[in-house]
């Protein structure tokens, strides 16, 4: 990976969403990473100078590390495109449907992937028709065992997993603090994985599927950032037979999706061995405790 001479990266990262400190530390594990190899690297914050600095200075590429919405719905990446600036990472459009989780699901779901049953329901739509009727509803379509989450949003910020039906409620309010629609989905038991995918140029590769085992059950924001609090293993304690069903499950997310370069697609696997579509990724984490870094 040594860089051409004096080759000029941007990394960006920072920005105001509820992932700010993550993805600061990711853009610094970048930005180290291509300074060691020979690259001439800023990491630049996602502020008002972030745009006249890639006008000014035209880097032959950016590296964005922005978690949170800017940098993952496709906003960002937009305006990389209008500004005829090459990027690392999927393009703006497929960026937008994987940041999108019940859109996502529902594209994965065409490709043949497994998808839990679901439910999305908008702030509007909980107020106007009345919290005790709508809950009402989805618990007789959606018995408990469930996950409540935002649906657009990353690191497990404002998801509950809900196993009594009187926690429903709190678990709603939760997630509307992050997103003003919600997804109410079928839980699935089973092996927690997370698989990354590489393409380099040649077509979508999976990485060796990461087993994620959280201390609390749940792998939360906390579990997630804070070390010691989940055990990984890599590759997963699956069998070739499951990691293989995986794989072909995240590169056929990846496409369906139309990602590149780099994602990561959240799988659990139950108990029959049938690999359950999470969510993707189309930025993952680059911190110490990082999925991605530790397959790679």
């Amino acid at each position: 990976m040594a860089a051409p001479a004096n080759r000029h990266v941007v990394v960006v990262a920072g920005g105001i969403s509820h992932e700010r400190d993550v993805s600061l530390r990711s853009g610094r594990r970048v930005a180290d990473s291509l300074t060691g190899y020979g690259w001439r690297v800023d990491l630049r914050d996602a502020d008002a100078s972030l745009l006249p600095a890639l006008a000014e200075s035209r880097p032959d590429v950016v590296w964005p590390a922005l978690h949170g919405a800017s940098g993952e719905d496709g906003a960002l990446r937009g305006i990389l495109e209008a500004l005829d600036v090459p990027f690392v990472g999927s393009r703006s459009t497929s960026a937008r449907l994987a940041w999108d989780k019940p859109t996502a699901s529902a594209l994965v779901a065409r490709a043949g992937v497994r998808t839990p049953r679901s439910i999305t329901l908008s702030h509007d739509v909980f107020r106007e028709l009345g919290a005790v009727g709508v809950l009402d509803a989805i618990a007789g379509e959606h018995p408990v065992p469930l996950a409540v989450k935002p649906a657009r949003g990353g690191s497990a910020q404002g998801v509950t997993l809900v196993d009594d039906v009187n926690d429903l409620p709190r678990a709603m309010v939760t997630a509307y603090t992050y997103c003003d629609d919600v997804v109410v989905e079928q839980l699935i038991r089973g092996v927690e994985v997370a698989v990354g995918i590489i393409d380099t140029g040649d077509g979508p590769v999976a990485l060796s599927a990461v087993e994620i085992v959280p201390r609390s059950g749940t792998y939360g924001f906390e579990a997630r950032y804070n070390a010691g609090e989940t055990t990984f293993y890599t590759p997963a304690r699956i069998s070739e037979d499951r990691a293989a069903a995986a794989s072909a499950a995240a590169v056929a997310a990846h496409r369906a999706l139309g990602l590149r370069h780099l994602s990561r697609v959240d799988l659990i696997i139950d108990g029959a061995g049938t690999p359950w579509f999470l969510e993707a990724n189309v930025l993952p984490g680059l911190t110490e405790t990082s999925l991605v870094p530790q397959a790679l």
